[in-house]
């Protein structure tokens, strides 16, 4: 079971230090990953981009591409405020480096990408207008895959019985098993929801309006279950309460907000913009 507050800072840096060391040949093949050939190529000057973090990999998965080289991807704009640290990678495109706001950005000699303190080592940050390596256009793959990815999940077979409009679309202390569930309005989660199953079981979450989450609450993974096989396919705005903990990778059709020291064990995909608030975002291993 993983559930994390505020209050775990010390955990939240001691992981950071250990994933410091981990890149590359965790996504790999099917699993939408760059590996070992884009860590080579990272490593040989700037030109691919090494992965951080795992994803999903078997017939039930929603498959991510590159956009699983990312913690946070999106269009318009990546923010936080104050600061947030992040361990994965940062990109936006097709908008600039003045639209990654609140980071510090410390540029280096090829312009092929950005460091920033709230980046955990070797997480970067990446622009369409930086103009070494091949960033830009990396960055064009990764969008595209990251809206094919939020196509797939929409088209999957719409959940059935109890896994249709759960709730009523409000999840008040439900437990869900794999599988898809359906939503065709907006989905309000007010307590802590877990997910219970094991490491390669699949959900689908596929939420017709906007998805938000109270403060103060916690997703919790039981028996297994793992972030990296959580899919929350989102067309309306997504927003996560202060002092909130989420797993799970969202594919959002507009815009991912989280509140004041919140959290993810996962991916933020969004094709507008993300607005973190002194938020902690580990991909998911």
């Amino acid at each position: 079971m993983n559930k994390y507050t505020e209050n775990s800072k010390a955990l939240t840096w001691f992981m950071a230090l250990v994933l410091t060391g981990i890149v590359a040949g965790c996504g790999g093949g099917s699993d939408g990953g760059g590996g070992a050939g884009a860590a080579a190529a990272n490593s040989a000057g700037g030109a691919g981009l090494a992965t951080v973090g795992a994803a999903c990999s078997g017939a039930g998965c929603v498959s991510l591409g590159t956009a699983a080289n990312y913690a946070v991807l999106a269009k318009t704009g990546v923010s936080t405020v104050p600061s947030s640290m992040v361990t994965g990678h940062v990109g936006l495109s097709p908008a600039a480096r003045p639209f990654l706001t609140g980071w510090s950005l410390i540029s280096e000699p090829t312009d092929t990408f950005f460091t920033s303190a709230q980046v955990v080592a070797p997480g970067k940050l990446y622009a369409a207008d930086n103009v070494g390596g091949t960033t830009s256009v990396d960055l064009t793959t990764a969008v595209g895959n990251m809206q094919t990815a939020y196509t797939d999940a929409a088209g999957r077979p719409a959940g059935v019985g109890p896994n249709l409009n759960l709730g009523s679309g409000t999840l008040t202390s439900q437990t869900l098993t794999p599988g898809t569930y359906t939503w065709t309005s907006a989905v309000t989660i007010p307590t802590d929801l877990t997910f219970n199953g094991t490491a390669t079981d699949v959900w689908i979450l596929q939420v017709g309006g906007t998805l938000t989450m109270a403060a103060a609450q916690n997703i919790i993974l039981a028996g297994g279950a793992k972030a990296k096989n959580i899919f929350w396919q989102v067309s309306g705005a997504v927003t996560v309460g202060a002092n909130t903990h989420f797993e799970g990778i969202i594919l959002g059709q507009t815009g991912i907000t989280f509140g004041n020291l919140s959290s993810i064990n996962g991916r933020l995909l969004a094709q507008s913009a993300v607005v973190l608030n002194a938020t902690t975002v580990t991909v998911p291993q």
